[in-house]
């Protein structure tokens, strides 16, 4: 017995007709659709503040409405958290539009993640939950289930757990599908959207991926026939990878052991996965809190031919006296210009100025009024990319956690019952897994000084402010190079932003990857954009960019 999972969406703004693709491409049980993110839920909240009716993804109801008969014709059940801060808001709509279309579907939704009242001062603070008020949804014969804040693996434990008639203590079974579910979340990422190696197929327009799982846990990855992209060992890695950390990856329904997974191609376009271990969850459930930091603006600088570092120089000190009571102010000087240039654009570089502060004042008339006046009495070549604003609220986000017993997790049915949502059944503490042993070195032999992603890849995200960068090596002789040379000092050395703060390093075997976490590197999480890349989406690649001696046997 198969059942067999599609995901139609990554994140609040994923391709449009992906949900049709999915419902007319090839067979499938359950559609899921993963709209939420840190910065999600933050862009969520402040839509509620202006509408208490708003606060879920609007892009999901206008999808529906294409593909909502099409779903019913073809018996496919819906499982979304497109409800973001407002699931019964959204089922509502939904019912509104099953109704206006006279389609007869039974809308059921979850509740009970929504902690902000507990947590004053916040914009929104929501308990990531767990599967098993989506089982009772669906068990009770919901066609289409919304949740809000639930982990994004849940949308595929779930309607597992509800099809194969799992108990809650099934951990092997329940972490197959958390796995499962964690490569399906990101929607093509795992098709050879963003893959390091994407040259090897056609990554122009990837599918979107889908999951044949069995009753064991064990399930094969695959995308409909004619669809874009590729699915090969490397993309199942790279998403396993993808914003985790070590051994244990918990969640409220289990604690999935990734570094028992075993991967296999089981054919073109199809990888195994088997083998997964599951162990109690831990007693405790993250809480996602997201609230107002302040304001931000910016202003970008483009300084042009010689004497850069001179022009810099007097530009920040023209811009000082405006600068003095503002709590936080950032300079960055990026020489992106080249000695004797062909082209402008090559021969400047950007002086970037990021600035936040409480007071949407001091960032906003104050600066923008320095920063223009100096438009014909500043160095020469003065310009900017844009003129600074009038100073834009950002946010900042942090986790915590609280007992399981304290959150009222609530399955409500199509029909308006509720049924609540035991608490797990057993928990266990997230303890550290000891190290696992290292292949043996490579045989000493001649080296070439040259970039690390020419026999590794890597994919890295945003953890609130920590980041991670999973790497991984294609060969067992690139492996057994890979586990030994690159150390958590010698990624340090690799990424100089990182050599003041705490990395860990993470070795999974039978991946052939290691798992590096950064913490503090994006300050405090991507809304309040501590840095270029606020989300640490290309850190990776800029790892895999950097030279370091690599084995001429590997290359």
């Amino acid at each position: 017995m198969t059942l067999r999972i599609g995901n139609a969406s990554g994140f609040y703004g994923d391709r449009f007709d992906a949900m049709r693709e999915m419902l007319t491409g090839g067979e499938l049980d359950v559609l899921t659709g993963d709209y939420l993110a840190e910065l999600t839920m933050l862009i969520l909240g402040r839509d509620r503040l202006k509408d208490p009716g708003a606060g879920y993804a609007r892009t999901f109801l206008r999808q529906l409405e294409e593909c909502l008969g099409l779903a019913h014709e073809r018996g496919v059940r819906i499982v979304t958290n497109a409800g973001g801060l407002n699931p019964a808001g959204l089922a509502d709509a939904v019912r509104r539009l099953a109704d206006r279309l006279g389609i007869p579907v039974r809308v059921a939704h979850v509740a009970g993640d929504d902690l902000t009242a507990a947590h004053p001062g916040s914009l929104a603070a929501h308990a990531y939950l767990g599967g098993f008020g989506i089982t009772q949804c669906l068990r009770a014969g919901a066609d289409v289930v919304v949740t809000g804040r639930v982990t994004d693996a849940a949308l595929v434990t779930g309607p597992a757990a509800a099809h194969f008639g799992w108990s809650e203590t099934e951990y092997d079974r329940l972490a197959g599908a958390v796995v499962a579910g964690h490569v399906l979340e990101c929607g093509a990422q795992a098709t050879g959207g963003n893959y390091a190696f994407f040259r090897d197929g056609d990554a122009r327009r990837p599918g979107f991926p889908l999951a044949e799982l069995h009753e064991d846990g064990s399930c094969v990855i695959t995308k409909h026939p004619g669809t874009g992209g590729f699915v090969d060992i490397g993309t199942v890695t790279a998403q396993l990878l993808y914003e985790t950390a070590g051994a244990r990856y918990a969640g409220p329904d289990v604690t999935a052991r990734l570094d028992t997974v075993r991967l296999s191609q089981d054919g073109p376009d199809r990888v195994r996965i088997e083998g997964v271990r599951g162990e109690a969850p831990p007693p405790t459930l993250k809480v996602g809190l997201n609230r107002l930091g302040g304001f931000r603006n910016e202003v970008v600088l483009v300084l042009t031919g010689l004497d850069i570092e001179a022009k810099a120089a007097l530009v920040r000190e023209q811009l000082e006296p405006a600068l003095g009571k503002i709590a936080d102010v950032r300079w960055e000087l990026t020489r992106t210009d080249r000695p004797d240039a062909p082209t402008e654009e090559t021969a400047s570089a950007l002086l970037r100025l990021v600035v936040r502060d409480p007071d949407q004042g001091a960032v906003g008339r104050a600066l923008s009024g320095a920063a223009v006046e100096l438009a014909l009495a500043s160095y020469p070549g003065f310009h900017m990319l844009a003129p600074p604003g009038k100073g834009s609220p950002y946010g900042v986000f942090e986790d915590v956690y609280v007992p399981h017993g304290s959150v009222d997790h609530v399955a409500v049915l199509h029909d308006g019952r509720r049924i609540p949502v035991p608490p797990a059944h057993d928990t266990a503490v997230l303890d550290a897994v000891p190290q696992p042993s290292l292949p043996r070195p490579p045989e000493p032999g001649p080296t070439r000084r040259a970039p690390l992603g020419l026999v590794a890849g890597a994919r890295s995200g945003d953890k609130g402010g920590n980041a991670n960068v999973g790497v991984w090596a294609r060969t067992d002789d690139a492996w057994r190079w890979l586990a030994h040379e690159l150390t958590a000092d010698r990624f340090r050395e690799l990424i100089p932003e990182s050599r003041e703060l705490t990395v860990v390093r993470h070795v999974l075997p039978n991946l052939r990857a290691l798992n590096f976490v950064v913490e503090g590197i994006l300050g405090a999480g991507v809304a309040a954009q501590h840095r270029f890349d606020p989300q640490a989406k290309a850190l990776g690649e800029w790892l895999r960019s950097r030279h370091l001696e690599i084995p001429e046997a590997l290359l």
